[in-house]
C-alpha cells in the first residue's frame, strides 16, 4: 500500500513538469529492499538483538534494491536517472563517482549483490512489471533530476507521516485561501490604502507604478524586471502583480526571495496587515518566531518544509541553496515551486561569486517548470547572455521584459534626495572628524563596511546614539529598528551607526545619510534610507565618504574601487541607469567567467548525456554563507529561558531550538575556538555543535557581542559583515 501510495503521489506532484511516469515508478519501486525477510521481522520485532550488528544494517537497507533493479530492467538511461533517485531517498543525491563519496558513490552502488538480487526474485511480478518512463527529460538533466527528487521524498515523508501520525497529517490538509480569494481580498485592501493617503507627489508614482504592474500581469509568463526606486513601493506593487499574473495564468504560489532575515519578517509583516492574508503567509528562515503554540502555528511549520501554501517568504539562502541541495528534507520543497510566480526582491543582492550558477537556476525553473521570475529592484543588474571574446556569461537569460515603462523618467519623478561626494573627497576622513561632524545633525544615519568600523565610530558619538550591526542576535536587531522606527516618527532626535544591512528593504526614513564606499547598488540602497517618503520640504542628502580604513579584501574591496572609477565619470547623476549599467558589467567583466561560480559548481554538473554528476559535492560546496562563521547563543531578553526549557524538556529540542535561532551571533572560526579555549563560550551539554554564552559582559544592551577586556582580541579584518 505504501508504495502505491507514493507512487500516485510522486506521480502527481512530477505531473507539474510533465514526468508523471518517472514519478510514479521511482515511487513504486523507491521501497522494494523492504520486502526483505530480515526487513519484515524487523519492523515486527523479532531482529530487535541484532539492530546493532553492521551486517545486518547492511542486508536490511532498503533504498539499494529498486535501483539495483532498475538498473536490470531498464535502458542505462532510465537505470542511472531512477538509481539516483531511489538509492538516495534517505541518504541524499550522492555523486556518481568521486573520492568525496566514497563507498556511497553512485557508481559503487550500481553494482548490486547477490542478496539483492536473491530479494528480487521474491517480489511480485505486478510490483516489478513496470514500463520504462516514455516522457522526455526537460532542460537540464541534474536539474530536472533533483526536481524529481523532491517529488519522491516528499511523498515518502507524507504518506509516512499519514500512518505514523494522523493528527499531524490532518493538520497540514487544512486548505488555505486559494489565490482567487487573496487577489480579491488585496485589491479591496489596496482601493482603501489609496482612499486613505495623502495626495502627494510620491504617492500619486506608486499609484502608477501599481497600475503598471497589474496592466503587465496580464501577460504571457516571461522573466518579468521590475525596476523601481527605494520608496516607490514595490513590494506591495510586485505583490499586485504576482496575485493577478497567478490567477490570470493558473500558477499555484507566490514565493518572495528576499536577500536579509532582516528585512523578511518587515515584508511578511505587510503582507499579513492585508485583512485575510494572516494565516496564508508562510515565512521560511533561520530567525523565524516559532514561540506560539496551537494548530495554525504548527500548520505554518508543517507548510514551511515543503512550501504547500499559497503564499511564502523565505530567503535567498534558503531558496538557491535548496535548490543545489542534496538531502531528502532539503529538497522536498522543490517541486512546488514548479508553476509558481518568484518574486526575487533586491536582486541586486544575488552574490557575485554564485551568479552563474544562480542564473542558470532561475532560466532552467522559467524555461521547464512554468515559474514566472520578476527580478524587483532599484539598482537592476545585467543578467543578459553575453558571449564576447573577454567576457563569457552563457547562462544569462536570453530577454527579460521590463514591467516599468520608462524607467529614467520613473527615477526624475521620485528623485528626493541629493547624492554629495564628502568635503574630504577624494582623501579619506577620519573617525573623529567623521564623528564631529554627525554631532551636528539632530536625525543622521551613517553606514560603514564593517563591524569594527561601526563600533569605532560609535565609541566616538555621544550618549543616545545607537548601534546596528550582526554581532548583535536578530531578536536584538529587530527591537533596535522598531525602537528606531518610533523615535522617527515621534520626531525625537535620532542617530544611527550601522553596517550595511540596515541597507536592503529596511524602511526606515532619515533627512540625512552618511555612506562609506562601496558599491554603486549599496550606495543607492543608502540613498534609499533618506527622505523615503518625500515629506521634507527640500530633497533629502546622502553624503558619499572615504573611511579612515579600507574596504574588506574581495567582492567589497572590488565594488568600492569600481564605484570609484563609476563617480569619476557620472558624478553629476550617480543614480543614473547608465551609471548603474556601467558599475555592474565592470564587476561581473572583473570577475570573470570564473570568478561569477567560483566554487565550480556548475562544472560538477555537466550538461552531458553521461549522467555522471557530483550531487553531494555540488551541495557542500554551494553555501552562500561563509562557513568560516560559527554561531553561540548569547544572553539577551528569553534566550536564558529557552535554554532552561531545553535542558528540561529536550524531547521538544526542535522548535526550542527555532526559537533560540533568534538569539544567535555568528562569530569567525577563530574566534569562536578563542573563546572556547578561554572559556567565554562552552558547549551545550547533550547537544553537539550548539554553543551557549558564558561569560556575563560579552554581550551588551548597546553594541552586542563585544571584546573581552584584553585588548586587540579581536582582529577587525574578521568583523566583516
Amino acid at each position: 500500500m505504501h508504495l502505491k501510495n507514493v507512487a500516485r503521489l510522486a506521480g502527481d506532484f512530477a505531473h507539474a513538469f510533465g514526468a508523471q511516469q518517472w514519478g510514479y515508478v521511482a515511487g513504486l519501486w523507491h521501497d522494494l529492499g523492504k520486502y526483505s525477510g530480515q526487513f519484515q521481522r524487523k519492523l515486527i520485532g523479532e531482529c530487535a538483538n541484532e539492530a546493532s550488528d553492521e551486517s545486518f544494517e547492511k542486508n536490511v537497507n532498503h533504498s539499494t534494491a529498486g535501483g539495483w533493479y532498475a538498473i536490470q530492467k531498464f535502458p542505462v538511461g532510465h537505470a542511472r536517472v531512477l538509481s539516483y533517485l531511489i538509492m538516495g531517498h534517505h541518504a541524499g543525491l550522492t555523486d556518481y563517482y568521486s573520492e568525496c563519496a566514497g563507498n556511497a558513490a553512485l557508481e559503487k552502488r550500481m553494482r548490486g549483490s547477490e542478496e539483492v538480487t536473491t530479494l528480487l526474485s521474491s517480489i511480485p511480478d505486478h510490483v516489478l512489471n513496470i514500463d520504462p518512463p516514455k516522457e522526455l527529460i526537460r532542460g537540464d538533466a541534474s536539474f530536472w533530476i533533483r526536481m524529481l527528487y523532491s517529488c519522491l521524498v516528499d511523498a515518502d515523508y507524507l504518506d509516512t507521516e499519514l500512518f505514523m501520525d494522523e493528527d499531524r497529517s490532518s493538520i497540514r490538509s487544512e486548505k488555505y485561501p486559494e489565490l482567487k480569494q487573496l487577489e480579491a481580498l488585496f485589491d479591496r485592501f489596496m482601493e482603501c490604502l489609496q482612499d486613505n493617503v495623502k495626495s502627494t507627489s510620491v504617492n500619486r508614482t506608486r499609484k502608477d507604478i501599481l497600475k503598471q504592474c497589474m496592466d503587465a500581469a496580464e501577460q504571457s509568463s516571461r522573466i518579468f524586471s521590475l525596476t523601481v526606486p527605494t520608496g516607490g513601493g514595490k513590494t506591495l506593487s510586485s505583490m499586485a502583480f504576482a496575485l493577478r499574473h497567478a490567477v490570470k495564468h493558473n500558477k499555484y504560489r507566490i514565493i518572495y526571495v528576499i536577500p536579509y532575515t532582516s528585512i523578511i519578517e518587515q515584508t511578511a509583516d505587510v503582507f499579513r496587515a492585508i485583512p485575510g492574508f494572516e494565516h496564508a503567509v508562510i515565512e521560511h528562515h533561520s530567525n523565524l518566531r516559532n514561540e506560539e503554540d496551537g494548530r495554525d502555528s504548527l500548520r505554518n511549520r508543517l507548510a514551511a518544509e515543503n512550501w504547500d501554501a499559497p503564499i511564502i517568504v523565505t530567503t535567498a539562502v534558503q531558496f538557491f541553496e535548496s535548490l543545489y541541495a542534496n538531502r531528502s528534507s532539503r529538497c522536498r520543497k522543490l517541486h512546488n515551486i514548479a508553476e509558481s510566480v518568484v518574486i526575487f526582491d533586491e536582486a541586486q543582492c544575488l552574490p557575485p561569486d554564485y551568479l552563474r550558477p544562480i542564473v542558470f537556476a532561475v532560466r532552467e525553473l522559467h524555461l521547464h517548470y512554468g515559474v514566472t521570475p520578476v527580478l524587483c529592484t532599484a539598482t537592476q543588474p545585467e543578467l543578459g547572455v553575453r558571449n564576447s571574446f573577454d567576457f563569457k556569461f552563457r547562462e544569462g537569460f536570453d530577454s527579460t521584459h521590463e514591467i516599468i515603462e520608462d524607467t529614467s523618467e520613473l527615477y526624475d519623478r521620485l528623485k528626493r534626495v541629493d547624492i554629495e561626494l564628502h568635503s574630504s573627497w577624494p582623501e579619506p576622513v577620519s573617525w573623529e572628524n567623521l564623528a564631529s561632524e554627525l554631532m551636528q545633525h539632530e536625525m543622521v544615519l551613517c553606514i560603514v563596511n564593517r563591524r569594527d568600523d561601526c563600533r569605532d565610530l560609535f565609541s566616538l558619538m555621544p550618549e543616545g546614539t545607537i548601534h546596528l550591526s550582526a554581532l548583535m542576535c536578530g531578536e536584538h536587531r529587530s527591537r533596535v529598528i522598531q525602537e528606531i522606527r518610533q523615535r522617527l516618527k515621534s520626531g525625537i532626535p535620532t542617530r544611527v551607526i550601522s553596517t550595511q544591512l540596515v541597507e536592503a528593504g529596511v524602511d526606515i526614513d532619515f533627512p540625512v545619510v552618511y555612506r562609506a564606499l562601496a558599491g554603486l547598488d549599496s550606495i543607492a540602497q543608502a540613498a534609499g534610507r533618506c527622505n523615503r517618503e518625500g515629506l521634507l520640504p527640500h530633497s533629502g542628502k546622502t553624503i558619499v565618504f572615504i573611511p579612515p580604513s579600507p574596504p574588506p579584501k574581495g567582492h567589497l574591496a572590488q565594488a568600492a574601487d569600481i564605484s570609484r572609477e563609476v563617480i569619476a565619470r557620472h558624478a553629476d547623476n550617480l543614480m543614473s541607469p547608465d551609471a548603474i549599467r556601467e558599475f555592474f558589467d565592470q564587476l561581473y567583466w572583473i570577475k570573470g567567467d570564473e570568478g561569477l561560480d567560483r566554487k565550480g559548481i556548475l562544472s560538477l554538473l555537466p550538461p552531458d548525456q553521461t549522467l555522471e554528476y557530483a550531487f553531494r559535492t555540488a551541495a557542500c560546496l554551494f553555501r552562500l554563507i561563509d562557513e568560516k562563521y560559527l554561531p553561540v547563543i548569547v544572553q539577551y531578553e528569553k534566550s536564558e529561558v529557552f535554554l532552561d526549557e531545553l535542558r528540561k524538556s529536550p524531547w521538544n529540542a526542535r522548535k526550542i531550538l527555532r526559537n533560540l535561532q533568534r538569539y544567535v551571533v555568528n562569530l569567525p572560526e577563530r574566534i569562536h575556538r578563542e573563546m572556547q579555549l578561554a572559556g567565554h563560550i562552552t558547549g551545550l551539554e547533550g547537544f553537539d555543535g550548539i554553543y551557549i554564552q558564558e561569560t556575563t559582559g560579552i554581550y551588551r544592551e548597546d553594541i552586542g557581542f563585544c571584546k573581552p577586556s584584553d585588548k586587540g582580541f579581536l582582529n577587525p579584518d574578521d568583523l566583516i559583515i
